[in-house]
């Protein structure tokens, strides 16, 4: 198993974090999958707003986004409120008003991490495990932060690849 860095966009590794701490706390892959892909939406849509590649949405618009009955439950990962709705597959994030399929999670991951997929998601799943849930729920996105590809700041860097070093992911492990 290479233990090289991985070359890749920030959208996909925090995907995999995402699913991977979901996981710890207590939830089936599937569902996890779908919770992981929600969030990296969530904050790619937040930076594109700070960055001004995304406008803010019309009053007129989120007025009629806002639901006039009570809404889906929610679920916090990571410093978001993910929608989620039950299916008969289970528990699944709610995007945009469609529900996320974990299949199409699975194709994303492996199309983005390649052959590096199984090692980036030992090293995560290390690092998950290295904490009580509970204390992961609380600095989740701090840890991440401290192990995410390196980009251009900016619009230089909207999409940009950066590096990922799994062994970085694993020593944040043995020293927590």
């Amino acid at each position: 198993m290479s233990t090289g860095s991985i070359l890749i966009n920030r959208a996909a590794v925090l995907t995999l974090w995402a699913a991977v701490v979901a996981e710890r706390l207590g939830y089936d892959r599937d569902t996890a999958l779908t919770l992981g892909r929600a969030v990296a939406g969530l904050n790619a849509q937040s930076k594109g707003r700070r960055l001004g590649i995304y406008a803010e949405p019309s009053p007129e618009i989120a007025a009629h986004r806002a639901p006039s009955k009570p809404g889906p439950k929610t679920v916090f990962l990571l410093g978001r409120g993910v929608p989620v709705t039950r299916t008969p597959e289970g528990l699944r994030a709610v995007v945009k008003g469609r529900v996320e399929n974990p299949d199409s999670v699975k194709r994303y991951l492996k199309e983005k991490f390649g052959e590096s997929l199984p090692q980036a998601q030992a090293a995560m799943r290390a690092l998950a495990k290295a904490y009580p849930p509970e204390r992961l729920a609380e600095i989740g996105f701090s840890l991440y932060e401290e192990f995410r590809p390196e980009i251009p700041s900016g619009t230089k860097g909207w999409g940009a690849k950066g590096r990922l070093d799994p062994n970085r992911i694993r020593a944040l492990a043995r020293s927590a």
